[in-house]
C-alpha cells in the first residue's frame, strides 16, 4: 500500500545493502506505462462511477441497504481515482506537495482501500442474511440503521488509516514511510484485514450457494451473481498486489537475498500495482454486463441526453413498507 512510490529504485528502503548490489531497471518502463494507464483509468473511473451515482440517485431507491453499499463503493472508487493524478505527478517530478499533503493523501488512499473491503464484506454478509436467514435482515431496513452501518464503516476505515498519516514523511526521494518498520506494519495490517475478509466472504458464499441450490428464485440468483462478480473482481485485482508486497517485506528484512529475484519482484510489483489501482474503473463495467436494470437505465439516459429523444424513465421500485419483507435486490438486476 505504498501508493506514492516513485519507482522502487528511489525509495527510502534502498538503504538495504542488497539494494546497492542489484541494479534497478524499472524506472523508464514504470514511468511510461504508469502515466498512460493511470490517465486512462482516471478518466474511465470518473465517468463510469459518476454515471452509476447518477442512475442510483435518479432511478433507484436508497431505502435498499445494498443500494446504499453500492453508492458508498462508488464514492470510495471516486476518491481513489482522484489520487491517481497525484501518483502520476510523483513519477515525473517527485513529491512536490509538501509534508502535510504527503500524510493526508496517503491516509485518504488507505481509507479508500479499507472502506472498499469493508463495504464488500458487509454487502456479502447482508446478502447471506437475506438468502439464508431472511427474517434476521429485517432489522437493518430502517434509515437509522442504514446511516449507522455506513458511518461505522467510514469511521473504522479512517481510524485504521491514521498510522499511514502519522508515519509518512517527505524525503528527497519522495513521500514514504519514515521507518522500515512502519512499512512492514502497514503491509501486515492490510494483509490481515484482506485475509479476514476473504474468509468471511468465502463462508457466506458457500452457505448462499447451498441455499440457492434448494431455491428456484431467478431473482435470488441474479442478486447473488452481481455481488459475487463485484467481490471477485476486487479480490482478483488486489490479491496479487498484496502477495507481492508481502514478498517485498521478506526482501527488505533479508529473509530473501537474491538479486535476480529482487529485479523480478520490481516488475511484478509494478504490474500488480497497476492492475490493483485500475480496479476503481471496473465496477461500472461489471454493472453494464451483469446488471439488467442498470443497462436499461443507462439506455434511457443515453436516449435522453445524447440522442435528444423523449424517453420515459424506468419506474423506480416501490419502497419497502415499514416492517414488510420483500426480497431485496441491488440496484442493477
Amino acid at each position: 500500500m505504498e501508493p506514492s512510490d516513485i519507482p522502487e529504485s528511489t525509495t527510502i528502503y534502498d538503504y538495504d545493502p542488497q539494494s546497492f548490489l542489484c541494479e534497478k531497471r524499472t524506472f523508464v518502463f514504470a514511468t511510461i506505462s504508469t502515466t498512460i494507464l493511470y490517465c486512462l483509468v482516471f478518466f474511465l473511473s470518473m465517468v463510469g462511477n459518476s454515471l452509476v451515482l447518477w442512475v442510483l440517485v435518479k432511478y433507484e431507491s436508497l431505502e435498499s441497504l445494498t443500494n446504499v453499499f453500492i453508492l458508498n463503493l462508488c464514492l470510495s472508487d471516486l476518491v481513489f481515482s482522484c489520487l491517481l493524478p497525484v501518483w502520476i505527478l510523483g513519477y515525473h517530478w517527485g513529491w512536490v506537495l509538501g509534508d502535510f499533503l504527503c500524510k493526508l493523501l496517503n491516509m485518504i488512499f488507505s481509507v479508500s482501500l479499507y472502506s472498499s473491503i469493508s463495504f464488500l464484506t458487509i454487502m456479502t454478509i447482508h446478502r447471506y442474511l437475506s438468502v439464508v436467514s431472511p427474517i434476521s435482515s429485517l432489522r437493518v431496513h430502517t434509515l437509522q440503521r442504514r446511516v449507522l452501518v455506513t458511518a461505522a464503516v467510514w469511521a473504522a476505515s479512517i481510524l485504521s488509516s491514521i498510522p499511514d498519516a502519522i508515519f509518512h514523511k517527505v524525503f528527497p526521494s519522495g513521500c514514504d514511510y519514515s521507518e522500515l518498520e512502519w512499512f512492514l506494519a502497514s503491509v501486515y495490517q492490510h494483509n490481515v484485514i484482506f485475509l479476514l475478509s476473504v474468509g468471511v466472504i468465502l463462508f457466506c458464499y458457500v452457505e448462499i450457494l447451498r441455499t440457492l441450490f434448494r431455491s428456484r428464485s431467478k431473482r435470488r440468483h441474479r442478486t447473488v451473481r452481481l455481488i459475487f462478480t463485484i467481490v471477485a473482481a476486487y479480490f482478483l485485482s488486489w490479491a496479487p498486489y498484496n502477495l507481492i508486497l508481502f514478498l517485498q517485506t521478506l526482501l527488505k528484512l533479508g529473509v530473501i537475498q537474491n538479486c535476480e529475484f529482487s529485479q523480478q519482484l520490481d516488475y511484478a510489483l509494478l504490474i500488480c500495482r497497476n492492475v490493483a489501482f485500475s480496479h476503481c474503473c471496473f465496477n461500472p463495467v461489471l454493472y453494464v454486463f451483469v446488471g439488467v436494470k442498470f443497462r436499461r437505465h443507462l439506455k434511457s439516459l443515453l436516449r435522453r441526453f445524447w440522442l435528444c429523444r423523449q424517453q420515459a424513465p424506468s419506474l423506480p421500485p416501490s419502497p419497502h413498507p415499514p416492517g414488510a419483507f420483500t426480497y431485496e435486490g441491488t440496484s442493477f438486476y
